[in-house]
């Protein structure tokens, strides 16, 4: 296929295909943009709330300038390779999310709801429900152990068929 660019006097042309985004048919035609610069990309930003459920601490116990804020990729990168004190100090000590609960109690979060526990805990209420389990914790890790070994064996039937 011969290359006939057609010159538009005072613009910088490049060549692309014509029947490659406007159904034009074959040939080339010259493309206004010839470097095709993209912008310079955004950083994506996080609610605060995303952040903090990626970063596995409650919300409402974090710095006011963290809640306020949205949190770039970077910064969320940041975080998590080098966390400030104030993280560090609440992945320790909690308040801890709903779901770090379900997992360091070994249950379920619907179980944990069912146990009546419906606010965050901190460091010591979960060692201290862990050490001497109520009549409920036990049943509830009982019920999430077996939907965990019902899960392991769907799984394995399906890679069984595959």
């Amino acid at each position: 296929m011969a290359l006939n660019p057609v010159r538009v006097p005072g613009a910088r042309t490049r060549q692309v295909m014509a029947g490659s985004r406007s159904g034009d048919g074959p040939g080339w035609l010259p493309c206004r943009y010839p470097d095709q610069v993209s912008k310079p990309k955004k950083s994506q930003l996080m609610k605060p709330s995303t952040a903090a459920q990626k970063l596995g601490v409650y919300l409402p116990a974090t710095p006011r300038e963290f809640q306020e804020g949205s949190v770039s990729r970077e910064e969320f990168d940041e975080l998590q390779h080098n966390p400030p004190q104030w993280l560090v100090d609440l992945r320790r000590n909690g308040p801890h999310p709903r779901s770090v609960v379900a997992a360091r109690l070994r249950v379920s979060n619907s179980g944990l709801a069912r146990g009546g526990i419906t606010e965050p805990l901190t460091t010591a209420q979960i060692a201290a429900l862990a050490a001497d389990p109520p009549q409920w914790l036990a049943r509830e890790r009982e019920t999430h152990a077996e939907a965990r070994r019902e899960q392991r064996r769907l799984q394995e039937l399906q890679n069984d068929t595959d």
